[in-house]
């Protein structure tokens, strides 16, 4: 089998689609979380109902993925990664005409159904084409596109919805994603080590259920939930605090907090380098560490501290889901799209989950409450690093029929 490996002009151009796909999926997804105070204006809603636009998408996609994942062992690989890009970038033109919240749910769920088509594959392909010593690297430029995404998304939103409204700031997203689909369409080479099975529900079925028996897959799922589960929280809601006394930020300044996400686009693809040359485990762990530091430091009211807590979160929120994201790659032997799209599952569920409970914490009980729920998120995230630690590095083997 051929394989691509670091420094190779095909490397570059790999990496410069998934580049461009992160971009198109994180820009996408997340352009409506800048915008959840403008929701509650506009519609007069609370917070917890401004942050279902986000968190109905994630957890449609987060079904999806498991159909997706399943579907391209048979259909292969960029075919359907191409169509979920064209897919979700023209719904999200589509959802900026939405004459009421409740339309505009239901484009952002069907925006999650397309988007699904290519996260869990993109790990995937990665999984397959690259070189083991260059897998992590090219997970951590991968990852490093999804924050420029989340980045982009978020602050064009935030900048644009505050001056011509959110039905402009959404419609704009779709137009740019268009344009990283073409990018994508054009730039990625077809898959060298793909083999197409035959279509049987009972045993793509099968092997999503033995995936499960891995107690190391199982433990990277969790961790997939919990990270993004603290992050959306931390960033739903940061808005609300920011608007309100003593800080009293306009909304175009608090969009430029979204620069954060810079950290993200470095810190993923620095750790990635890491784990190459010191392994997954300690590297696992310390990034966690940053994150419970992070989220301490945005209890303290002065502003400058608490947004380098926020910086904290973002670097060790990227860097711990670029190592786990490709762990699982390398863990499962065979159907590695099915294992990643059961990450990922996992990962977007804890979006919705972390996102919309965090808007209860928020309510009852403040800033201070939400933290305690991130904290005990954190808490178990490394309850499972320890155990992974401790677990055999070498995948387990599993007999699929």
């Amino acid at each position: 089998m051929s394989y691509i490996q670091q420094g190779t002009p095909v490397f570059r151009k790999t990496n410069f689609a998934f580049f461009a796909a992160g971009f198109n999926t994180f820009a996408i997804l997340y352009c409506a979380q800048p915008l959840m105070p403008e929701f509650t204006k506009s519609f007069n809603i609370s917070p917890t109902a401004a942050s279902l636009p986000l968190s109905i998408s994630t957890i449609a996609l987060a079904f999806s993925m498991l159909i997706f994942g399943s579907l391209s062992e048979v259909w292969g690989r960029k075919p359907i990664m191409v169509i979920s890009m064209f897919a979700s970038a023209l719904l999200c033109i589509f959802a900026a005409f939405s004459p009421n919240f409740h339309f505009l749910l239901a484009i952002r769920a069907l925006e999650g159904i397309a988007l699904a088509g290519l996260p869990s594959i993109a790990m995937a392909y990665l999984g397959e084409e690259m070189d083991s010593s260059s897998l992590g690297t090219a997970m951590g430029l991968y990852i490093s596109g999804n924050a420029t995404g989340a980045l982009g998304g978020r602050m064009i939103s935030g900048i644009i919805g505050n001056y011509y409204g959110w039905h402009m700031a959404i419609g704009i997203i779709g137009v740019i994603s268009l344009v990283a689909t073409f990018i994508f369409w054009m730039s990625l080479p077809p898959s060298q080590n793909f083999k197409s099975r035959r279509l049987e529900i009972g045993k793509l079925g099968k092997s999503l259920i033995e995936h499960l028996k891995d107690p190391g897959l199982v433990c990277l799922f969790g961790l997939g939930f919990l990270l993004l589960g603290t992050n959306v929280a931390l960033y739903n809601y940061i808005g609300y605090v920011l608007i309100a006394p003593p800080y009293s930020l306009s909304p175009n300044i608090i969009s430029w907090i979204f620069t954060i996400f810079i950290i993200g686009m470095f810190s993923s693809v620095w750790i990635g380098k890491l784990v190459d040359h010191h392994g997954r485990q300690k590297i696992l762990i310390i990034n966690l560490l940053i994150i419970f530091i992070g989220v301490c430091l945005t209890l303290n009211s002065h502003l400058f501290i608490k947004i380098v807590g926020l910086a904290f979160t973002t670097f060790g929120f990227f860097g711990g889901h670029s190592i786990a994201s490709s762990w699982v790659g390398q863990r499962a032997l065979k159907n590695k799209a099915q294992a990643s799209s059961l990450y990922l599952f996992l990962y977007y569920a804890g979006s919705s989950v972390g996102g919309t409970i965090g808007g209860i914490f928020w309510s009852q009980f403040g800033w201070g409450g939400l933290t305690c729920m991130i904290v005990f998120f954190l808490i178990i995230a490394f309850m499972l690093s320890v155990y992974l630690s401790r677990m055999e590095l070498q995948p387990k083997k599993i007999t699929y029929m």
